[in-house]
């Protein structure tokens, strides 16, 4: 396991940092448009950022106070390391702090069993964003 520290961050002041990954992940990799990715929910949201060894910005998530998980990225290099796992525990936790009585997402088909690990429950018929097919998921706290 990378030394990796994950912290909650303001999008004020963390803009660039949380782009420096969403970029590369969804814009680059998955040509989802750029004004799909960013939109008018994130400077509202409530961000996490993983940093490796302390330094380096490799991964974010964001939670909207629905209760919404979404852009979940990792950068390529840095995937199957388990840092997509500590990220959602983060939410998870916080969503638990705040006393939150569930989470929910949409997640990629690839990125079902990934979810489901952490105790996510799919539902609901596979739908398409971003030319993206994607399942409705749901977690009780």
């Amino acid at each position: 396991m990378p030394k990796v520290t994950i912290k909650t961050v303001e999008w004020g002041t963390n803009e660039s940092l949380i782009k420096a990954i969403r970029i590369p992940v969804f814009v680059e990799e998955q040509n989802v448009p750029y004004d799909l990715d960013f939109d008018e929910f994130d400077p509202v949201a409530s961000h996490w950022i993983a940093y490796s060894k302390n330094i380096y910005p490799v991964a974010t998530v964001r939670l909207l106070a629905d209760g919404h998980v979404g852009r979940m990225a990792v950068l390529k290099e840095h995937r199957r390391q388990g840092i997509g796992r500590m990220l959602i525990l983060a939410v998870l936790d916080f969503a638990h702090e705040t006393k939150m009585s569930k989470i929910f997402l949409h997640a990629q088909l690839p990125a079902r069993a990934f979810y489901e690990r952490v105790g996510f429950v799919a539902y609901g018929n596979v739908f398409v964003d971003a030319n993206i097919d994607h399942i409705a998921m749901e977690l009780s706290i």
